[in-house]
């Protein structure tokens, strides 16, 4: 397991998968390890993922300070590895809250970044807010799916403040395009991946500073992806449509009856469209 030492000497680890430019893969969570993204659907026969294992999590060793779990301080430890690994720039992919640390990362390290791929991205670090209701309004187009009305039922309870600990557990269908076999292993199988105490200082006062951030995006001149799955309760295609339009060279993608996880919904159909972006030009990496 490779490893590396960021700024304040805590031992990281990251995994490597496939070969060719390399691709930093950054998980979501917030603060879970990257076993759940796996290959990405076969990403990796495209080009090298490089997953990153935040501190605290997987591999990675506790830090001293648990305040340094907080995202604008996790920038350091990107470009710490962006150092060992001894690229002058590389391209970037994030799933769920990792875009709001790769956002910030690319606002804070414009120059390194030569392309930025956002998958089913979480949009605190820019300020974008999705509302229930606009949510609600996703739920329903799975209005034929049998395990619907129990999940609404505990949609609506979140959505109207009455929520218990059972109502989150039973939208978890929401979060997949199908709620399978597969589905449902996947599920599972994140159990005891992620570090609640870090995740509960990741976004904490003082991680996100909107109008900053989405001041030096306007700026970011890379090419950028985000791609929003057709049926995603969490990162609702609205939302990732408005972050888009924060970006002066972004591809926004919808990819069709995908959940947060569209690499499990349609392997193919996902690393196809990131794979053809990442594909672009990649002379910058080499």
């Amino acid at each position: 397991m490779p490893t590396f030492s960021a700024h304040d000497g805590t031992d990281l680890a990251y995994h490597v998968f496939g070969e060719g430019s390399p691709v930093i893969c950054l998980p979501g969570g917030p603060m879970q390890d990257t076993d759940y993204l796996g290959e990405l659907g076969g990403l990796s026969a495209h080009r090298q993922l490089i997953m990153m294992d935040l501190r605290g999590t997987g591999r990675s060793a506790t830090p001293q300070d648990p305040a340094s779990y907080r995202c604008d301080r996790l920038v350091d430890d990107v470009e710490a590895l962006r150092e060992h690994l001894g690229l002058d720039s590389f391209d970037l992919l994030a799933h769920c809250a990792g875009a709001n640390l790769a956002a910030l990362y690319a606002a804070r390290h414009p120059d390194r970044v030569g392309k930025l791929a956002l998958i089913t991205p979480s949009t605190f670090a820019v300020g974008i807010a999705p509302s229930g209701e606009s949510r609600i309004e996703i739920a329903r187009l799975r209005k034929d799916e049998p395990w619907f009305p129990a999940a609404f039922a505990a949609l609506e309870a979140i959505v109207t403040g009455k929520a218990t600990d059972d109502s989150w557990q039973a939208i978890d269908p929401f979060f997949y395009g199908r709620w399978d076999a597969a589905a449902q292993a996947h599920h599972a199988a994140q159990n005891g991946h992620r570090n609640n105490k870090a995740a509960a200082a990741f976004g904490a006062e003082g991680a996100y500073d909107p109008d900053a951030t989405r001041a030096a995006l306007a700026a970011f001149s890379a090419p950028v992806l985000l791609l929003a799955g057709e049926v995603d309760l969490n990162s609702i295609p609205s939302a990732v449509a408005a972050f888009a339009e924060l970006f002066p060279n972004a591809e926004f993608v919808v990819q069709p009856a995908a959940g947060h996880f569209p690499w499990t919904d349609n392997a193919d159909r996902f690393v196809a469209t990131t794979a053809a972006f990442l594909d672009r030009s990649c002379d910058k990496n080499r």
